[in-house]
């Protein structure tokens, strides 16, 4: 079987192996973090694929004990007094279009963390294969950010209000959980793995139904365990159904003071403790979301996230990921620190449209598809 392979260092690895193409996210000591080189290798390695006639499926994977822990938080703290960050969100809005969208048949194979941008290249697939040492999350609100990487469009399509939920909470969900609210599809033991990507690399078909056969071999029937988030979803929908942060808030403390509702007393602090103005923006744009097509959904993330790395109402994303990740004291210190005292205008001013050159340009039609790279914007032209 012919086989091809890229840079054994690289950040993202590309396979050709038969028909089957094989990415695989190669920061394993970094818990396979998305950088600007990750972000640019896998558009170009999807691109070039898709076009490839001998190509017939597509492999996503993370070396290591994960498959994303998402974006690479450093890089934005140390792009933060300027827009060197521009760049890298272009390229992974744009690639997250290409990945909803991919013409090919493509799995992944999730095995580990799965966070933010990770699930990003996971939850848009027919086939996403997850495991019992998988973990999801989109944490963003707690780091002073929104859900993005098409996650509006995605969380606000889950059950009821479940995507609510996890945007405001950060909450955590095992493989069980993902499948059952629709972020995955087939559970396979870990340890049967290797084996199956073995087997789809020697299927040499890009048939949507042989693939999914294959992996249904591997697989098991799971649900979720009795004590699971996915069980209470009518608290949830009644909690977060509330038209603004603050009342959704006073629900939940309402629901949490009944018995046999001791769970909800920790998800509360956490959400406490994130920031008020990401808590807003975040449940906004979930809602916009519901009504929004998948291109609007990542034309309005790119503004909100250029709007908050350029801390255009607050630089409560920098305090947050100095918190977590820099000087790891876990104490931000929220701008403003209450959400009665975050302005309605300061959000409305996060979402306001850029001048279409300057907005993500997503592709009108499948005639055009790959067009719309960061290269060609007025933001390459500028810092020429």
């Amino acid at each position: 079987m012919a086989q091809q392979q890229s840079n054994p260092d690289e950040v993202v690895l590309g396979q050709e192996i038969g028909g089957a193409r094989v990415a695989t996210l190669n920061r394993p000591r970094q818990l396979n973090v998305i950088c600007d080189k990750v972000v640019y290798l896998l558009a170009q390695f999807l691109e070039n694929w898709e076009k490839d006639e001998n190509a017939k499926l597509v492999i996503f994977k993370g070396a290591g004990r994960a498959f994303s822990a998402g974006g690479d938080l450093k890089m934005f703290y140390e792009g933060k007094s300027d827009d060197s960050c521009l760049e890298v969100v272009y390229r992974m809005y744009w690639l997250c279009y290409h990945v909803h969208t991919y013409k090919k048949t493509a799995v992944a194979l999730v095995n580990g963390l799965v966070m933010g941008g990770g699930a990003a290249l996971v939850a848009p697939l027919k086939l996403a294969v997850v495991t019992e040492k998988t973990v999801f999350a989109t944490p963003e609100a707690s780091v002073g950010l929104h859900t993005d990487c098409s996650f509006s469009y995605i969380h606000s399509r889950l059950p009821g209000y479940l995507g609510e939920y996890l945007a405001m909470t950060g909450a955590r969900l095992n493989a069980k959980e993902m499948i059952a609210a629709g972020l995955a599809t087939h559970f396979v033991p870990s340890e049967k793995l290797e084996e199956l990507e073995k087997y789809l690399l020697n299927l040499n078909t890009g048939d949507e139904s042989a693939v999914r056969a294959v992996i249904e071999d591997f697989s098991m029937d799971v649900q979720p365990d009795v004590g699971s988030i996915l069980n209470k979803l009518p608290t949830i929908d009644k909690c977060f159904c509330a038209e603004t942060v603050e009342d959704i808030i006073k629900a939940f403390e309402s629901e949490g003071s009944i018995d046999g509702n001791q769970w909800i007393a920790p998800v509360l602090k956490g959400m406490r403790r994130s920031s008020p103005t990401a808590l807003k923006m975040t449940l906004r744009s979930i809602r916009e979301g519901r009504k929004q097509s998948l291109p609007e959904c990542l034309k309005k993330e790119f503004r909100l996230t250029m709007n908050t790395l350029r801390s255009a109402v607050t630089g409560d994303v920098y305090e947050g990921i100095r918190a977590l990740s820099i000087d790891k004291d876990n104490a931000p210190k929220w701008s403003p620190p209450t959400l009665e005292e975050v302005k309605s205008e300061d959000i409305d001013r996060l979402f306001e449209p850029f001048n279409s050159e300057k907005e993500l340009q997503v592709p009108s039609d499948d005639s055009n598809r790959w067009s719309g790279k960061f290269e060609h914007t007025v933001y390459a032209r500028a810092s020429q």
